[in-house]
């Protein structure tokens, strides 16, 4: 009894002792370091230990099962870090596939966060798994908001690792250049915080105890780096990448000419100092960018796809994170797309090329500048365009900060051929200042923004004003989002889903802990949303939510809704969504229905996400079912059958409908540097079928040739309202085939 009395002790004295740990030192290297995943050299063996590492999920109360140690060092041109991922026994472990920057907590992974200004506000992400697979990323809004732009893998950069599977563990080396890095010289030490997934035993640990109701890249539990000297600034770093492509096009639409064309460009980089960075581009080009997935669109309003262009994407949060989702002064897919006003169509406008300067001023004042010239159109009158993106972001308190923003879209001419003028007779601006606030252990966070759109018009109630608040513990979790839109508010460079709105959005969570086997958490929610006319305040829409959602030990997750639904129509609107005859303006419905979603354990080699909704809808009804079904052949990739059904029943004269979107996407590894990736994508909506095939050859580090297939069909529906029986496909409607090479110089 007294041995096991001191077993319990020692235990939780060691878990208090990772809950006390005040930071990690880190010595300069004394030899050269070999990337060998081998702890072979003498620094290694004196180095500071980061252990004791603590659970995140499925508790955050007890100490990790499979504990990690992790070493650092460096010297002039490297950051050197060595783990070491202990196991219980022997194993197997997971990963989707051996393609760079893969996501996913049901994979095995080790990260490490640094936060190279000490400002908890935004940090670096390196990874590796067992099989060496690198991820890399960029961590915004100090990790604790959920939205798209807090945590990106977009951010792609030169650093070396090297991974080995031991018996009893498996190690990972890694060497991270400083210039690869972005830093305030003369700090004495910097944030960190390490986390790894485990498949094995479905837990997530980190060396910084965190709360499992907070994110697992939460900067407000890192701890400190601390130098045996402040770093000085690197070495000079200019990075070139230049890039050809050829494209041989075709579209059968218009029955034009074959298109064969050669070009050329680049991008550069250049590091002004340690801490600022300018990257330019030269005629731009996108061509080896996935291709969107497909929605059915059975919205009155215009649906936010994803940036997925390279030189918008980096930094991107420091643009794009003004306002709030749905309501953004800046989007920047709306860079490179005009709009013909004689036919409504949105066209591809060409990139004459772009400028982006960003990075920390002082330890709390960061910048950003981005500028773009656009090619004209003669065929629709469109003179060439400049966009001008400027943002500040100021640091106050200890994790909060105020943010201002100006957005410009001018020609700098009145029309194509025309004098060059600073007063054009068109433009549109838009000016914003947002304040991010949140305490220092993220209990409490939130937003305030108020934007300002102008234009030659000088309309009225060109404004935005809202923001949210979250408070989050253990046992609750909730949120109220609201704002104001004026009906004149138009940001030309933005994404506006509603306007002349008055907008509230409230969510509640209880959380309930039980000590079984197979839950970790679960409770009751209520959610809802009151859209008023921002004038009269006549109700537009609201909706009122029951919820209940289990989160599983195994990463499997289910939730289950009741939800009452009313919609005022300000314009006419068809439900079918096949241009049938549209339900009239100004009239109004109620309705109810259910839902579901559920999420299978992703660590399985068949894994699956399903969804359902079945009930009234306006003034008929829908049945909906969709999900992915995902098979991995390990370590190699994975195969996945996208679908979405929709049954639309409507009273005559109305249109029923039975749209049906489902595409398979074929994803695989030929090694860690050749990948092969092809889309299918059938949409009874919109009667097309899309087929994309990229191979990438990833020849050195960020220096890649692509080859990618584009084809799209006419695909006629069998039946009057879509259906489920396949289509026929009639014939070709563009078709192009692109080589690309990119090579990345160091000079």
């Amino acid at each position: 009894m007294r041995t096991v009395f001191i077993i319990i002790i020692l235990v939780f004295a060691s878990f208090h002792f990772a809950l006390a740990q005040n930071g990690l030192a880190i010595k300069k290297a004394t030899g050269k370091i070999e990337l060998d995943a081998q702890m072979n050299e003498l620094d290694w063996k004196e180095a500071a230990i980061a252990e004791n590492f603590a659970q995140f999920f499925p508790s955050d109360s007890v100490p990790a099962k499979a504990q990690t140690e992790i070493r650092m060092t460096y010297d002039e041109d490297n950051l050197y870090v060595f783990a070491k991922m202990l196991n219980l026994g022997p194993r197997e472990y997971v990963t989707p596939s051996l393609r760079r920057d893969f996501r996913g907590e049901a994979n095995d992974v080790i990260s490490i966060v640094l936060d190279t200004y000490a400002d908890r506000n935004n940090a670096f992400l390196f990874g590796v798994n067992p099989f060496g697979v690198q991820r890399e990323g960029l961590i915004a809004n100090g990790g604790s908001v959920a939205s798209s732009d807090t945590f990106s893998t977009s951010w792609d950069n030169v650093w070396y690792s090297k991974a080995e599977i031991y018996d009893d563990h498996w190690a990972v080396e890694m060497a991270i250049p400083f210039k690869t890095l972005r830093y305030k010289k003369d700090l004495n030490n910097w944030y960190i915080n390490f986390y790894r997934f485990d498949s094995e035993y479905s837990e997530q640990s980190t060396w910084t105890p965190i709360p499992r109701n907070q994110f697992i890249i939460n900067l407000a539990f890192t701890q400190p780096l601390v130098w045996d000297e402040p770093l000085q600034k690197t070495k000079t770093n200019i990075s070139l990448i230049p890039y050809s492509i050829f494209r041989n096009s075709k579209n059968f639409e218009t029955d034009t000419p074959t298109i064969n064309d050669f070009d050329f460009g680049f991008d550069a980089k250049f590091g002004l100092g340690p801490a600022m960075t300018l990257d330019v581009t030269a005629n731009p080009d996108f061509s080896q960018v996935e291709v969107d997935q497909q929605v059915t669109n059975l919205d009155r309003f215009e649906i936010f796809f994803p940036e997925r262009r390279q030189f918008f994407l980096e930094n991107a949060d420091l643009f794009a994170s003004f306002g709030i989702d749905g309501t953004r002064p800046f989007f920047s897919r709306r860079i490179g797309v005009t709009r013909d006003e004689s036919t409504g169509q949105n066209l591809q406008n060409e990139i004459y090329g772009g400028i982006r300067l960003n990075g920390k001023l002082n330890k709390n004042l960061r910048l950003g500048v981005l500028n773009a010239q656009l090619k004209e159109n003669e065929a629709i009158g469109l003179a060439s365009t400049n966009y001008l993106v400027a943002a500040l972001q100021q640091r106050i308190l200890s994790r909060s900060y105020l943010s201002a923003t100006f957005i410009n879209k001018q020609a700098f001419v009145d029309s194509v051929g025309g004098d060059f003028t600073f007063s054009p007779n068109t433009y549109n601006r838009t000016l914003g200042i947002d304040a991010n606030l949140a305490t220092n252990d993220n209990t409490w966070n939130g937003k305030l923004f108020y934007h300002q759109s102008f234009d030659e018009t000088n309309s009225d109630s060109n404004y935005a004003f809202g923001g949210f608040l979250n408070y989050s513990t253990y046992k609750l979790e909730s949120n109220l989002t609201g704002q104001s839109i004026g009906a004149g508010y138009n940001p030309e460079v933005g994404f506006v889903r509603r306007r002349n709105i008055f907008q509230l959005t409230p969510q509640v969570w209880y959380n309930y802990y039980p000590k079984n086997r197979v839950i970790q958490k679960h409770g009751p929610g209520i959610s809802g949303e009151l859209i008023k006319n921002n004038i009269t305040l006549d109700d537009l829409d609201w909706n009122l939510a029951l919820n209940y959602r289990f989160n599983y030990k195994s990463t499997a997750y289910l939730e289950l809704s009741a939800e009452k639904q009313y919609t005022f129509l300000l314009n006419p609107f068809d439900p079918s969504g096949l241009n049938g005859l549209a339900l009239t303006e100004g009239t109004d419905y109620g309705y109810s229905f259910l839902s579901a979603t559920y999420r299978s354990d992703a660590r399985k080699v068949f894994s699956y996400n399903l969804s359902t909704q079945l009930g009234e809808y306006f003034n008929g009804s829908l049945y909906n079912l969709a999900g992915t079904l995902t098979y991995r052949y390990q370590p190699l990739g994975f195969t996945s059958l996208n679908f979405a059904y929709n049954n639309i029943r409507l009273p005559d004269p109305y249109k029923d409908a039975d749209l049906l979107l489902i595409g398979t996407r074929f994803d695989f590894t030929f090694t860690k540097n050749i990948f092969w990736t092809t889309f299918v994508q059938f949409n009874s909506q919109i009667q097309n079928v899309n087929l994309n095939s990229r191979i990438q050859w990833r020849f050195k580090p960020v220096s890649d040739i692509f080859l990618v297939y584009t084809d799209n069909f006419f695909a006629e529906s069998q039946t009057e309202n879509g259906g489920l029986i396949l289509p026929t496909i009639r014939f070709p409607r563009q078709r192009a085939i692109v080589l690309k090479l990119n090579y990345w110089l160091n000079l």
